[in-house]
C-alpha cells in the first residue's frame, strides 16, 4: 500500500477526519489519473499524425521513413509520458509498498537479535 493511499486509508478511519478532505484527497487523485489519460490520448494522436503524415510524403522509398527524425518526438514524448505514468501510479514502483516501514522492521529485529546473543 503506497504512501497516499496509507494516509488514506488511515484518514477514512479516523472518527474525526473531516469528510471535505477526504473526498478534496480524492478529487485531487482523480484529476492527476484523468491528467495522465488525456496525455497519453494526445501522444497517440500527435504521433499517430506526425508518422502518417511522413511516411505518405516519402515518396522515395520506404529507407527515407525509417530515419531517425521520424520517430524522434515519438521517443521523447514517449520518455515524458513514462515519467508522467511514474509519478501517477508507480509512486513505489521501485521499492514496493511499505517498504519504508519493513526495512526498519527488519533492522529493529537485527537489533534485538545482536544483544541477546
Amino acid at each position: 500500500m503506497g504512501r497516499y493511499r496509507k494516509q488514506l486509508f488511515e484518514n477514512f478511519q479516523d472518527e474525526n477526519f473531516n469528510p471535505d478532505s477526504r473526498y478534496e484527497m480524492a478529487y485531487k487523485r482523480v484529476k492527476r489519473i484523468k491528467g495522465f489519460y488525456v496525455h497519453a490520448l494526445v501522444y497517440v494522436f500527435v504521433n499517430a499524425f506526425i508518422i502518417i503524415f511522413t511516411f505518405n510524403k516519402s515518396e522515395i522509398g520506404i529507407e527515407v521513413f525509417f530515419k531517425w527524425e521520424t520517430f524522434f518526438t515519438a521517443i521523447f514524448w514517449g520518455i515524458g509520458l513514462l515519467a508522467h505514468w511514474i509519478s501517477v501510479f508507480g509512486r513505489d514502483l521501485f521499492f514496493g509498498a511499505d517498504w519504508e516501514e519493513r526495512k526498519i522492521n527488519e533492522f529493529m529485529d537485527d537489533d534485538k537479535k545482536q544483544k541477546w546473543e
